[in-house]
């Protein structure tokens, strides 16, 4: 049980970055890891010793979120976080932080199905097993989301128009 709880324990920092990225705002954030670290330690017996830690999380997490969006009846919220946040602390020069800058940008209008397989695979590092299972959707549509985004991405920071992606204004 001990060695659960240090597994459990040692996932919160990506708990709390996924959480951000789901809600946007720092103190709902916190709400959502403590709801989703509530949830685990209630259904621990579910979960199955040798399997991935941080998906079965993750998927409690995501739950979570959409069944509060649900329950609230609320719209997606959409802030933007200032230039000075420093989640974007960037170390370098101006052209570093305008590079940064740019990134961010062409990433927040990429659709959401594109920004959360990319967040999911290329940024947290979950296999694509992992994350089809915390998306709920087959495997093959998330290796497609993938390419695509990444394709996408690269077509919005080269400045070219052509992107087969529709890209969110």
């Amino acid at each position: 049980m001990e060695d659960t709880l240090a597994l459990i324990e040692k996932e919160i920092p990506r708990l709390r970055r996924y959480a951000r990225y789901l809600v946007r705002d720092g103190s709902q954030a916190d709400d959502l890891v403590q709801e989703t670290l509530a949830r685990a330690i209630e259904k621990l017996h579910t979960w199955q010793t040798g399997t991935n830690m941080r998906a079965w999380l993750f998927v409690i997490m995501r739950n979570s979120f959409i069944s509060e969006g649900r329950k609230e009846q609320r719209r997606p919220v959409t802030s933007i976080l200032r230039d000075d946040h420093p989640v974007f602390a960037v170390a370098g020069g101006e052209e570093t932080h305008v590079a940064f800058m740019d990134v961010q940008k062409a990433f927040e209008s990429l659709p959401g199905d594109h920004r959360d397989v990319l967040l999911l695979v290329v940024i947290e590092g979950l296999k694509y097993e992992e994350a089809a299972a915390i998306l709920n959707v087959p495997i093959g549509t998330v290796r497609s989301r993938v390419a695509r985004a990444r394709m996408a991405l690269r077509d919005l920071l080269e400045g070219r128009e052509d992107s087969k992606v529709k890209v969110l204004p």
